[in-house]
This record gives structure tokens, sequence and C-alpha cells, in this order.
């Protein structure tokens, strides 16, 4: 569902990302871990098209986004929950996952979406700035999901949040795999919430990936030492 080949990002001369390759089958949760700095949100922003790609490619359900605008790659079925949630505060909750809804032409929101977060239903007629740390997480994921997207891309969506709300985001996630047929990839520091939720765990060190396994075959020990500073 997500391919990624020789994948380069640079700002100016500085290369940042050199070379990765990884897929994202159709369905598969994966977590891409690493210590701050280490190219995390780059490569969510450059997938995204916010950062160019200075060589390499990605493509989603085998059609080229590397040259795309970002509203495009929208378009082709990646949403994206950006590092620090970036929620509208002045806008209700309804007006905020109502945003989502332009690029599949419907004009109400789905009731799945309210059905897997009903705190979000309970306050849809409230500003997102007064919401809950947590809230707005929910609240983010489901304008994503408001687009119609075939890749989600979560960059660390656990900052800042209590252990109680991880716990539960990460069950959603797997219900929003299971139930939508998405294929996720998070960013994410919390050991804990990767193993929880992540069918693959990549780690990625000073731009590149030095470790690919399956969660069942996940050497701990191995992936937390690449995380302790």
């Amino acid at each position: 569902m997500l391919n990624v080949a020789h994948y380069h990002v640079a700002y100016g001369q500085s290369e940042v990302l050199h070379g990765l390759d990884f897929t994202v089958a159709p369905g598969e949760i994966i977590a891409i871990m690493g210590r701050n700095g280490m190219g995390k949100t780059t490569l969510m922003k450059s997938l995204m098209g916010i950062i160019p790609t200075s060589n390499g490619n990605a493509a989603v359900d085998g059609i080229d986004i590397t040259t795309l605008k970002s509203y495009e790659r929208v378009a082709r079925g990646i949403a994206y929950v950006p590092q620090g949630r970036m929620i509208f505060p002045t806008m209700t909750v309804e007006e905020n996952i109502e945003t989502g809804l332009t690029i599949s032409g419907r004009s109400k929101v789905p009731g799945d979406i309210y059905e897997l977060f009903p705190v979000l239903l309970d306050m849809k007629s409230r500003r997102g700035g007064n919401l809950s740390g947590g809230q707005q997480q929910q609240l983010a994921i489901a304008r994503a999901l408001a687009t119609n997207p075939k890749v989600l891309l979560l960059d660390e969506p656990t900052e800042g949040i209590q252990p109680s709300i991880i716990r539960e985001m990460a069950r959603v996630l797997k219900r929003i795999r299971d139930e939508h047929g998405l294929s996720i990839v998070v960013s994410e520091q919390v050991l804990s919430f990767a193993l929880d939720v992540a069918d693959r765990v990549l780690v990625l060190e000073n731009g590149r990936l030095v470790h690919d396994e399956p969660r069942a075959d996940l050497d701990e020990a191995k992936v937390s030492a690449f995380l302790s500073v």
C-alpha cells in the first residue's frame, strides 16, 4: 500500500534521510522509532509533500506520489496527523472534522467516525481549543479519517498524553485498521505503545533505517538501546 524506495531528503546541502527503503502492506501497522533528531518527523513531512524529496520515490497503492503537492497526495489516499495535532482551536469539533471532508466529496461527518470517538460526538459543538490533549489527538485522527485515506501517517501521537489515553489510542488504531482496512505508519519514541499497536517495528538512526523486525520476533532490548540517550 505504501512503497518507499531509495528515499533521500535534504535541507539545502544537509541531507537528513539517506536512502530509506521500506514497504507497508495493506492493513499493516508499522512503528518507526528513534530518538529525537533521527529524522522521523522529516520522513512524515516529506511523505506528505511538506518537504521535497531530493532523490528516490514514494508510491501509494502503486501510484507514484513523489512529485505531487500535499493536497494531491491527500486525494491519492494519504492522511497525516502532525506532531502537536495542529487542530483549528477556534473552530468547533464538528467543523474541524468537516475540513477533512472536502477531498472526499461528502458534506456530513460519517457516523462511523463518531462511533470510533464517542467523546467527539458529545463535544461536537465545543471549540477544538477547549479540548484536552488526548481529545485533541482524537480530533486530529478523526479529521484525517474524514479524507477517506488508504494510508494514515501519525507523527508522535502519544506526545503529552496520559497513559490511559495512550492505551485507548492503541486500541482505536487497531480498530481503524480492522474496520477501514487502512495501512498505518506511526512515528514514535514510546516503545510500550509501539509494541501494543504495531505489526512491525522499524528503527531510524541518523537518517538511516537500522532495524526492521516483526513485532512477534522483536528484540526489545536491542530497540530500547537505540532509543536511549
